[in-house]
């Protein structure tokens, strides 16, 4: 009796890899890192020196290597297209329009991260990389207006249920610094004595026992995080900060 062969949708090349018949996406990563002046929240965008959108402002980002996962492969592209090093990154959506991207059919992976601000240049093919107000944003390249949208969103969201934004300050800070910061993600204006109670309350502000130098009027006291509360906080999301 004869026995069929089982049909496969794949075959296996010369160097071991299986070359499907059917068709594959490409795959991307984007990185929405924002950053923090002291008095506006800003986002790192790169000037595009290859089409297509050659010229535009993007995220950095790039195409998937065979030999690395997804996040590494956004920290590989943000490191070869801006001055920046490795640096802490969530993933928080995946973006697979159809037509998003000229070049074929192209699905995208989005990290965000926060960080102080600090000087940056282009490099790889990234003409430029600079900081932008989000409210000076340009408009960007493939679908990245929105990616920024939702990018912006879930750091909102997150800073209600998770201390992230302290990532965003120097290692010691004031009160009326993390206000600032504060009211510039969440576009808001806070009262601020109540501000201040809330914070302390959550046990996540160690006081230095310094005083901010070079203070035009009294001197405000430097906090830094209490680390213990902070990762306790972050890693099992009990934070809830409501004003």
């Amino acid at each position: 009796m004869n026995q069929s062969i089982a049909k496969t949708d794949y075959r296996i090349t010369e160097d071991g890899w299986y070359a499907y018949e059917y068709q594959r996406p490409a795959l991307t990563a984007d990185a929405v890192i924002f950053g923090f002046d002291g008095q506006a929240l800003n986002v790192l965008l790169v000037k595009r020196g290859i089409e297509p959108f050659k010229g535009k402002w993007a995220f950095p980002g790039g195409f998937l290597r065979m030999n690395e996962t997804i996040a590494q492969c956004a920290q590989r592209e943000l490191s070869e297209e801006t001055s920046f090093k490795e640096v802490y990154m969530e993933q928080f959506g995946v973006f697979s329009d159809v037509n998003r991207d000229p070049r074929g059919r192209v699905i995208t992976t989005a990290f965000y991260a926060l960080t102080p601000k600090i000087e940056v240049r282009g490099a790889d093919d990234a003409a430029e990389a600079d900081w932008f107000r989000l409210d000076r944003v340009p408009a960007l390249a493939f679908d990245h207006d929105r990616i920024l949208r939702i990018a912006y969103r879930r750091l909102r969201e997150d800073l209600h249920f998770r201390p992230v934004g302290f990532e965003l300050l120097p290692e010691t800070f004031t009160i009326p610094q993390l206000q600032r910061l504060y009211e510039a993600i969440l576009d808001v204006h806070f009262d601020r004595r109540n501000f201040m109670k809330k914070m302390l309350s959550t046990g996540i502000l160690k006081d230095t026992g310094l005083k901010e130098a070079n203070a035009p009027h009294r001197a405000p006291t430097l906090y830094r995080f209490n680390l213990e509360a902070y990762h306790q906080f972050k890693n099992r999301r009990n934070f809830n900060l409501e004003f």
